[in-house]
């Protein structure tokens, strides 16, 4: 099923440019995603129908090395496709993002535990939770993990599930689980993002093979168990990926909200004036206008940090830890610009955009709750760089 270590080489790509062919199967999926997205929200948990149409196209699959059946593809990929997917629904694309990363890391582990994961199963998908929640002990050949996980989201498409644990010495580690051992409980009703199913994973007394454990701070490091050291997912930044890949649906909320504007709002008469067509009235020109320029800068931003994290990669050098730090600023000023300009939109299309049955409601509630993920927390960001930038190395926030 695998290759010997370092057998696999992948060629030369542009890391400027996301993999079209890709991005163009999950911008064909939109219609679909669009018209499940009711369903989703109401189920709270994506239908069987989208996940087995992003299955088909690879999107969960898009980081995993081609030795293992993905398309060993670069961040920016991963981020422009799954982009595309929030276009249609924010939930489906976070659900596609967490998913994503999840399954791509999942080839980092050691051999044995890559046999395990995609052996028997080509289309595997895993999810993660990295908070821990665990009463782990350590037993002879592994650990015996019970404990309850919030937020995992996609687990109910899950297979295996990358849970955080506790190991012997106090040292955070993820461990493999599949799905045979591990419960749901339906905790998840909420506002925002209400089709991704981001319940609480329940383990009782499952006994995890030490092969199937890693230690948290080795990954943050890129010092991961996988012999197959070619493969792309290998040198990628563990935590400045994770975090990233959070705002992919951001991005494509945003896309959404302008695309619906643009659709909508200009023959609408703009009440108690005299302009009959909002295109007509300065006031949601401008409105627009910022709105679309705060997308932009969003978007560029983003490509940015996708390159940065893609030439670790590709270079197998580690950013340093003011790039560490920047990265998790950015990403965090990503989703702030993104809900900036949907607030604007919002203000432009009217109080009407937050009517149930109005597709700007559900946009600007996804938003809202996705861009405050601890991860993209934008103040947060803010003052790791700013700690950085000022000479203070006290390690207060996970890089």
């Amino acid at each position: 099923m695998t290759q010997p270590a370092g057998a696999v080489s992948a060629e030369p790509v542009d890391l400027t440019i996301p993999d079209s062919e890709l991005v163009a199967k999950a911008s064909a999926l939109v219609p679909m995603i669009r018209d499940y997205a009711t369903q989703g929200a109401e189920a709270r948990r994506l239908a069987p129908e989208v996940v087995k149409a992003l299955d088909e196209v690879g999107l969960f699959r898009s980081m995993v090395p081609t030795r293992l059946g993905g398309s060993n593809g670069t961040l920016r990929t991963a981020i422009e496709a799954t982009a595309e997917v929030a276009r249609g629904d924010g939930s489906t694309g976070w659900v596609t993002a967490l998913m994503t990363l999840g399954t791509g890391f999942g080839a980092t582990w050691s051999e044995q535990a890559q046999d395990d994961i995609f052996g028997g199963n080509p289309n595997v998908k895993i999810c993660g939770v990295f908070s821990p929640g665990d009463q782990s002990e350590p037993v002879e050949g592994g650990y015996m993990v019970s404990g309850r996980w919030p937020y995992g989201s996609g687990s109910f498409a899950a297979d295996w599930a990358s849970l955080t644990i506790t190991l012997e010495d106090g040292t955070p580690g993820m461990a493999q689980i599949p799905r045979e051992a591990f419960t749901i409980e339906p905790t998840w009703f909420v506002a925002g993002m209400q089709g991704t199913g981001s319940d609480t994973i329940v383990v009782e007394d499952h006994f995890v093979p030490e092969y199937r454990v890693q230690r948290v701070p080795d990954m943050f490091a890129s010092k991961f168990r996988s012999p197959f050291t070619e493969d792309r997912i290998v040198g990628v930044p563990f935590n400045a990926a994770a975090a990233a890949i959070l705002i992919a649906p951001q991005l494509g909320l945003g896309r959404h909200a302008l695309e619906l504007t643009r659709a909508k709002l200009p023959g609408k008469p703009v009440a108690y004036t005299a302009y009959s067509a909002a295109k007509d009235s300065p006031t949601h020109q401008l409105l627009v206008a910022k709105a679309a320029t705060k997308l932009h800068m969003a978007e560029l931003l983003t490509e940015k940090i996708c390159l940065d994290i893609d030439t670790a990669a590709a270079t197998r050098v580690m950013p340093s830890p003011e790039t560490l730090a920047r990265l998790r600023n950015d990403t965090g000023v990503v989703a702030e610009l993104i809900r900036e300009e949907i607030d604007l939109l919002l203000t432009a299309n009217g109080a009407g955009s937050f009517a149930d049955a109005n597709v700007m409601n559900r946009i600007w509630r996804d938003a809202e709750a996705g861009g405050r993920h601890a991860l993209v927390t934008t103040e947060i960001g803010r003052e790791a760089y700013g700690r950085v930038l000022l000479g203070n190395d006290e390690p207060t926030i996970a890089l």
